[in-house]
C-alpha cells in the first residue's frame, strides 16, 4: 500500500473521530514515504480553503473536496480522482470512512476500505495494513494548525 485516503467529517473530525491520534498515523505514514490525502463530500467553494490548506503537507499532500470535482462518495469516479491526485492506482490505496456506504464504494474500485468506528481501531488496522509498528508510526511529529 503507498496511499492512505481519510474522510475528513466523521472520521479526522465531528462526532467518533480522533484527529490527534489518526494525525500522528498520518505524519508516520508519510515520513515512510505514503501519499496522504483527505476526500471529503464537502461543498467545496470559498468557504472551505479552511480544509484544502490541509493539503500541500500540512496535514496530508492532497485534499480532494466533491463540490470541487463535481462528483460525490460513494460514486466511483471520486475514488479514481483522489488516487489520480496522489499519482497512485486505487489498488495502492487504503480509503477510511466512517459510512459504509463510501468505504464499500472504495472496495468497489479496488481500494482497501477501513469501515472507521474508533480510532484506535482506525489506527491499527492501518499499523496492519502498511506493515508497520503503530507505536513505530506515532514517533512521527504530528503537525500544528
Amino acid at each position: 500500500m503507498r496511499g492512505l485516503i481519510l474522510d475528513f467529517g466523521g472520521v479526522l473530525a465531528g462526532p467518533g473521530s480522533d484527529m490527534d491520534g489518526l494525525s500522528s498515523v498520518l505524519a508516520g505514514a508519510r515520513t515512510r514515504g505514503v501519499r496522504t490525502a483527505i476526500l471529503s463530500n464537502d461543498p467545496g467553494g470559498p468557504g472551505a480553503q479552511w480544509l484544502r490548506e490541509l493539503g500541500d503537507g500540512r496535514l496530508v499532500d492532497q485534499v480532494v473536496l466533491s463540490g470541487d470535482v463535481g462528483v460525490a462518495k460513494p460514486d466511483p469516479r471520486i475514488y479514481r480522482l483522489a488516487a489520480d491526485a496522489l499519482g497512485l492506482d486505487p489498488g495502492d490505496c487504503i480509503f477510511v470512512d466512517d459510512l459504509p456506504v463510501n468505504v464499500r464504494g472504495a472496495v468497489a474500485v479496488g481500494m482497501v476500505g477501513i469501515h472507521h468506528v474508533d480510532g484506535a481501531a482506525t489506527a491499527d488496522e492501518i499499523a496492519i495494513l502498511l506493515e508497520v509498528d503503530r507505536d513505530g508510526m506515532q514517533g512521527g511529529q504530528a503537525p500544528t494548525w
